[in-house]
């Protein structure tokens, strides 16, 4: 008998039926649903230190949740704290150099250049006196009892007693009038300078905690206490687990027959029989070849849209990159979900 025909009739049937197999599969049981299968998605956080030291601590471990504003970490602060202390010297010593200058002269001050002033007052008083003197005996004695010596002498001792009382009043002037503006705006300045070195100084002692941005879960731990942080070395990644959505992709031939907010249930392996309840969030509104990864039954090199599916997921159930089953309910009556987030 020749066995070529059934062979071959066997392999057509065999055909067939895969064929119908992967039509049947490829077409949903209820023409009034939309099937489409996709991974878990949701944002995630890169933490690092804005300051480059060692690593203190570490407050939490992969898996644990943090709220916003939590410390998760500390850097190494003993050098910033006595920096700190030393401006904090420097503010308080340029404080009292600004409140002195403002304050003006002592009572005493004044007091003491006024005496200073009688002193070269009397000083260029006796000088004068003394050179009258001499003139005149020169002048009775024609030159013989004062030499031109002595006169000259007592010319320029009074000349030097009255430029010694011109300074002295000079300077009683300044005590009296006080400090110049321009050195107490100087003053005022390096008091700035100073204080705006100790807020940058508190600043970096901030930044050395590393705070929780957003109610998170701790994805990785990427360092340890004893390593040198910087703003490049990530410390921990946190994911966002709220909100979470489901990344599918939909033929352009099925791009039509949903829309935002249409409801959506949400099925995985792991309990699949307790769908979530979800909301169709996002539709692209460009078209790309089928991704690698994406599990469709369609042909890899067809175009699909993305569309991303928010999950309510109140017990946390989902995971990053976990398969679902996304069902979008296609007839006239489809409701928009409106308690799903």
């Amino acid at each position: 008998m020749n066995k070529k025909p059934l062979i071959a009739g066997a392999l057509v049937l065999v055909a067939a039926a895969a064929f119908a197999a992967w039509y049947l599969h490829r077409q949903p049981a209820d023409a009034s649903q939309l099937v489409l299968y996709g991974n878990v998605d949701l944002r995630q956080v890169s933490l690092a230190f804005n300051g480059s030291e060692r690593i203190a601590r570490l407050e939490v471990q992969e898996g644990d949740r943090v709220k916003a504003g939590q410390v998760l970490g500390q850097l190494d602060t003993r050098s910033l704290e006595l920096q700190a202390a030393q401006a904090e010297a420097q503010i308080a010593g340029q404080a009292q150099a600004l409140q002195r200058l403002k304050a003006g002269s002592r009572p005493e001050e004044v007091a003491q250049s006024r005496a200073q002033v009688a002193a070269a007052q009397a000083d260029a008083e006796l000088a004068r006196q003394q050179l009258e003197r001499l003139q005149g005996i020169r002048q009775t004695t024609a030159g013989r009892a004062v030499s031109q010596q002595d006169l000259d002498a007592a010319q320029a001792r009074r000349k030097v007693a009255e430029a010694q009382l011109e300074n002295t009043r000079k300077a009683q002037q300044l005590v009296v009038a006080g400090p110049r503006k321009e050195d107490i705006a100087q003053a005022q300045a390096q008091l700035d300078v100073a204080t705006a070195a100790l807020a940058v100084l508190r600043h970096q002692l901030q930044e050395a905690r590393l705070v929780a941005p957003i109610d998170a879960v701790v994805r990785a731990r990427l360092l340890e206490p004893g390593d040198m942080a910087s703003p490049q070395r990530p410390v921990f990644t946190l994911a966002i687990t709220d909100p979470k959505w489901v990344r599918a992709y939909v033929t352009e031939s099925d791009l039509g027959r949903i829309r935002p907010g249409m409801a959506a249930t949400l099925s995985t392996d792991s309990h699949p029989g307790e769908p979530l309840a979800g909301k169709v969030g996002y539709i692209s509104s460009v078209a790309e070849f089928t991704p690698k990864t994406v599990q469709t039954e369609q042909l890899r090199s067809s175009l699909v849209y993305e569309i991303r599916v928010l999950a309510d997921d109140p017990a946390d159930r989902l995971r990053l990159g976990m398969p679902v089953t996304v069902r979008l309910a296609l007839d006239g009556d489809a409701r928009v979900a409106g308690s799903a987030r």
